[in-house]
């Protein structure tokens, strides 16, 4: 009779019934003893099925092909993983920024600015220095002007995003940096001669008509527009009654202003963006890095000594920690986008950039307990699928530059 089968070594057991009285428990005793002398004779083999004794456990061959075959997908699709990582951390950072705003005394965006950023640097700073890369303060000679330049369109970015976090809702500023990927590649086909379909420029004139749909402007909507939800630092500072705006407490003209500076944030994505296709593998990534992170401290502390802008103390441990998490998520966030995109191409990075929304879109509903308006959800959709037609785009030309 036989009881075990070896994936690679097959021999049926002695029969030893007869001898035994016919004794089935001493039968399979001995079976056992055989077995475990040859395994330990010839290495412990996995069995190509479950015993059917209890007490003794087998590997499934099944679960180890299911495992490798899982290992297999997270080599192939590594980057892509990180960035989508990526985006996860920066959705956070920004739940906590809007957290923070709701604190009184809110924090000015370019006081957070300084205070995120000088965190990144620091935590650059000695990542380069650890790990020896050469350069680590202002990276190689010959791409510095462009490194300078990526730096100080990147502040812009940064402050777009954080500005209008003050007045829209989560997805909604996060959606408007969707943006970005049609913008750069306009301008890569003028400053670096990239190409620049005609299908990509109606997706980007397309996108256009989302913006308005998010920005609900009075003079297209009139002064009854339907309001987000989320919360605003608008709420801790006046009653609505003051604000005479919509139920949110942002009046329309707000809104519309910080959507304006949103799209002076996508133009400065776009020069960060351009920029770091230009500079290509000259420079280390974290020498984009470094120098964003130098820039945006030096010019946000400039704008609050030119601006005569207060300095914010923190007035509960609550606003202290919140602070310390959106410089610690954003350096992560960055970090993981940065090996990302080290290892991944164009088009499937950008692709993955666009799962933020769906990070968006839950934190938004757990923290903010947030309903987006219909007019939101119908911009959201065109950006997004404007954006994921460019990326799509991009892919293909990789495969068929025909196309």
């Amino acid at each position: 009779m036989n009881f075990f089968r070896r994936s690679d070594h097959y021999e049926p057991l002695p029969n030893t019934a007869s001898a035994n009285n016919g004794s089935f428990e001493v039968e399979v005793e001995r079976g056992l003893e055989s077995v475990d002398a040859s395994a330990g004779e010839q290495g412990d083999l996995p069995l190509s099925w479950s015993s059917p004794i209890p007490g003794k456990r087998t590997w499934d061959a099944p679960l180890k092909g299911a495992l490798e075959r899982c290992r297999s997908f997270m080599q192939r699709n590594a980057g892509l993983l990180l960035v989508g990582s990526s985006q996860a951390f920066f959705a956070l950072m920004n739940v906590f920024v809007k957290v923070l705003n709701s604190l009184d005394p809110p924090m000015p965006a370019l006081q957070l600015i300084f205070v995120r950023m000088a965190i990144t640097y620091v935590c650059c700073v000695s990542y380069m220095i650890l790990t020896g890369v050469s350069n680590p303060f202002w990276g190689p000679k010959e791409v510095r002007r462009l490194l300078f330049f990526r730096g100080f369109s990147g502040f812009f970015g940064l402050f777009g995003v954080y500005y209008s976090l003050q007045y829209l809702s989560l997805s909604d500023a996060t959606v408007l940096t969707f943006l970005a990927p049609s913008t750069t590649a306009i301008a890569g086909y003028f400053l670096l001669g990239e190409r620049f379909a005609r299908k990509e420029a109606a997706a980007g004139l397309l996108s256009l008509l989302g913006v308005i749909l998010i920005a609900r402007p009075r003079s297209l909507f009139g002064a009854s527009s339907p309001a987000d939800h989320a919360p605003s630092a608008g709420e801790i500072s006046r009653s609505l009654d003051e604000v005479g705006g919509g139920e949110d407490g942002v009046t329309s003209a707000q809104r519309l202003i910080a959507v304006g500076v949103a799209m002076i944030g996508v133009l400065g994505a776009t020069g960060a963006y351009t920029s770091i296709r230009a500079i290509g593998k000259r420079a280390h990534p974290m020498h984009s890095m470094i120098y964003f992170s130098m820039m945006c401290v030096t010019t946000s502390a400039g704008s609050m000594i030119f601006l005569h802008e207060p300095v914010v103390l923190p007035t509960q441990f609550l606003w202290f920690m919140l602070l310390m998490m959106i410089g610690i998520f954003g350096f992560l966030a960055q970090t993981l986008l940065t090996m990302g995109l080290q290892r991944e191409t164009a088009g499937r990075g950008t692709i993955a950039v666009y799962v933020q929304i769906i990070f968006a879109s839950i934190l938004e509903r757990i923290v903010f307990h947030t309903v987006p308006s219909l007019m939101s959800i119908a911009g959201t959709l065109i950006i997004v699928g404007s954006a994921l037609y460019v990326a799509v785009c991009i892919v293909l030309q990789l495969f068929w530059p025909s196309y």
